[in-house]
């Protein structure tokens, strides 16, 4: 089958006041497969526009694109063949000329922003004069920096010098930096990207007929000029957001704030501005990060909504009511997604009637959150809410087809819970457990029907964190299985398959981390230097700062799990188990700048040795570690693949996209041949 390249249509529209060109942004695909920008188009854009100058009849020109897709820009997976600066350099180039064409006709140009309009798709709607968007339009960004990568088609200059440099940063660097944030049409809209927001109905027709009075004279854009009084300010604020992000490990959101600043002078001419992008293209593309941010994106956008193990030729089971056992804080989360997502009732259960008024209370205020957010209407969160049963009964689950817990951590209580469920739930609802740790095939190994039983491991926060753990015990059937993996689905999760082993995935790696850092501070390293190290990588958060949020609790029983099956690599951290002992949550008084080691917590290892490490040291350590982890892990085929444990850390542990994935990382800095001698895999 030939590849489809999207290519610029071009049609007439004899209006009233002349001919108008109509170009229309097409692949051929469905809006499934989004409009994306090669060699191919570049060239495509160069014959349409050859054509309208051509014809001295045509009074202005429209630019569209295909149903629900504007354009999603530059072809990403060509940037693995990208490998010096003049080839970067020459995309750059390659773009800024075809499109500056649209800028440099003679007559009134209008982009029609009709569907998603991301990175060189929402920069070519830049070119043109005027700009319309569609309420209905779901996703409008720059993702560059997420990636690896600068809007380098000329959405570094024209955008601040459109908005201003306070908006620009918002979408140029916060955005993507923050889990890449999308804009919707209204928003965009409001932050000055387009002159016009339309309804989706009649979106085309009226933007063609704004074009038509601006044309004839009957209407006049009015912007005003961009503030760059605050250029400084911005930019020092979001240098420092950036260092909090990603603390200097990734060099795209820097290079693009030397672009913004750049754009800002208006005594630099466009080209000027666009040879800066070019240079700067030219020496990310072919950085690692790039590379790795590439991977990272196809990983996540293409390999993880097609999840290897689960069953082929298999029905799901209709759920069409929601039992969960618990109503503590993940317990609460898990009510309003599974109301959010399937809309049907869904019954919470607990012991006391204390407990039950807090989680439905919880559920209630998260509701109400969302509607004083304009997420959510009032009746929608009227309605939702009423469909929640807070019970003490069992007998609430008798109709259920999907039972899940979230219980205390302890396999007897979660058996028990399981025992009780199963007499009265019929023999096909599916019990789903979210244990962080604990074995599936031994929770179930007492029930009648084992084979219903599967692991169902959100992350923290749920509302948030995209990744699901599903695993399978040695007796789970393929229809608990693929049920499993269509709930996942139907909750907006991405799911990967995982052997029913301690820790299973995520928390083994992590639970690996928070240990090598814990014996290093008993040795006599510092938590502040620990934390620096480790961060180096441009994690999301230090490892002492996510024990905090994880809870001290929480990590020694992950601990706890580990040691039993590895005690030689996991080892039982003593003063950890005194920071439990003594309910201290966290190592600092404090997040942020400014924290310190709490007193208690520096009473408790008061006895720590006398080594001195340096930052490399630390690191080695860790990534070595880790390095011999993942091979273990891949050995037990604890999941199937490396590119497994690479979606799952960046969609469970936050792992940045420009580090390519934990293995991948691990590859490219050269710790897999120089620790096993040999690589996980060939990028």
């Amino acid at each position: 089958m030939a590849e489809a390249h999207t290519l610029f249509h071009t049609t007439y529209y004899n209006s009233r006041i002349g001919k108008i060109a109509i170009v229309t942004m097409d692949n051929g695909e469905d809006y499934k497969k989004p409009n994306t920008f090669d060699e191919h188009a570049l060239t495509s854009l160069h014959k349409a526009i050859n054509k309208i100058e051509a014809d001295k009849d045509v009074k202005g020109m429209m630019l569209c694109g295909k149903h629900y897709i504007f354009a999603a820009g530059a072809d990403l997976m060509q940037v693995p063949f990208i490998n010096t600066f003049e080839q970067g350099r020459s995309i750059g180039v390659a773009g800024h000329a075809a499109m500056k064409r649209i800028m440099d006709l003679k007559v009134p140009t209008l982009a029609a922003i009709n569907g998603a309009a991301l990175g060189g798709g929402l920069e070519i709607s830049l070119y043109c004069d005027y700009r319309t968007i569609s309420k209905g339009v779901p996703a409008v960004a720059f993702p560059e920096c997420f990636l690896g990568l600068i809007p380098g088609w000329g959405g570094s200059t024209l955008t601040p010098r459109l908005i201003g440099p306070e908006k620009a940063l918002e979408v140029i660097v916060y955005n993507p930096m923050n889990q890449n944030r999308m804009l919707d049409g209204a928003k965009a809209f409001q932050l000055g990207l387009a002159d016009r927001l339309f309804e989706s109905v009649e979106f085309f027709d009226e933007s063609l007929a704004l074009l038509e009075d601006i044309i004839e004279g009957k209407v006049k854009i009015e912007r005003k000029a961009p503030d760059m009084s605050k250029l400084k300010t911005s930019l020092d604020a979001a240098r420092n957001f950036i260092d909090m992000r990603v603390h200097g490990a990734a060099p795209a959101p820097y290079r693009a704030l030397e672009l913004v600043e750049f754009a800002c002078d208006l005594s630099h001419s466009v080209d000027e501005c666009f040879a800066g992008e070019d240079r700067a293209l030219g020496d990310l593309i072919k950085s690692r990060q790039c590379k790795a941010g590439v991977y990272s994106f196809d990983l996540v956008q293409r390999r993880a909504k097609k999840p290897v193990g689960r069953p082929k030729d298999v029905k799901p089971r209709p759920i069409n009511k929601i039992g969960i056992i618990g109503a503590g804080l993940m317990a609460s989360q898990l009510a309003i997604l599974f109301l959010r997502r399937y809309g049907v009732p869904v019954v919470m259960k607990d012991i006391k009637q204390e407990f039950l008024d807090k989680g439905l209370g919880y559920v209630k205020g998260e509701l109400s959150s969302l509607v004083s957010k304009g997420r959510m209407t009032q009746a929608k969160a009227d309605h939702l809410y009423h469909i929640l049963i807070g019970t003490l009964d069992w007998k609430d689950f008798s109709d259920c087809d999907f039972v899940i817990e979230a219980v205390f951590e302890q396999m007897e209580i979660k058996q028990q819970v399981f025992a009780q469920a199963e007499e009265v739930v019929s023999p096909t609802c599916i019990l789903a457990t979210n244990t962080s740790s604990l074995s599936v095939t031994e929770m179930a190994s007492k029930l009648k029907n084992p084979e219903r039983v599967v692991g169902f491991h959100f992350f923290n926060p749920v509302a948030v964190l995209p990744l699901l753990e599903i695993i399978k015990g040695e007796k789970t059937d393929d229809p608990t299985l693929v049920t499993a993996f269509e709930c996942a689905k139907k909750l907006k999760k991405n799911a990967i398959l995982v052997k029913d082993s301690p820790a299973f995935l995520v928390n083994r790696l992590l639970t690996k981390l928070l240990s090598d850092c814990f014996e290093m501070v008993d040795q006599g390293a510092d938590f502040m230097q620990v934390d620096e190290a480790v961060l180096a990588l441009g994690l999301p958060m230090a490892p002492f700062d996510l024990l905090a949020f994880v809870g001290t609790a929480v990590a020694f029983h992950v601990l706890e799990t580990c040691h039993k099956s590895w005690p030689d690599r996991f080892p039982i951290n003593e003063s950890l188990k005194k920071m439990v002992d003594a309910k201290v949550g966290a190592i600092y008084n404090g997040m942020g700048p400014g924290k310190q080691v709490s007193p208690k917590v520096a009473e408790i290892f008061q006895n720590r040795g006398e080594k001195q490490f340096v930052k490399e040291e630390i690191m080695d350590g860790i990534l070595t570690s880790l390095t011999l982890e993942i091979d273990r892990i891949l050995k037990e085929k604890v999941v199937a693949d490396p590119k497994d444990i690479d979606t799952a850390m960046i969609l469970g542990a936050g792992w940045p996209f420009f580090n390519g994935g934990i293995t991948l990382y691990l590859d490219m800095v050269g710790y897999t041949p120089k620790v096993l001698q040999k690589v996980f895999f060939t990028f």
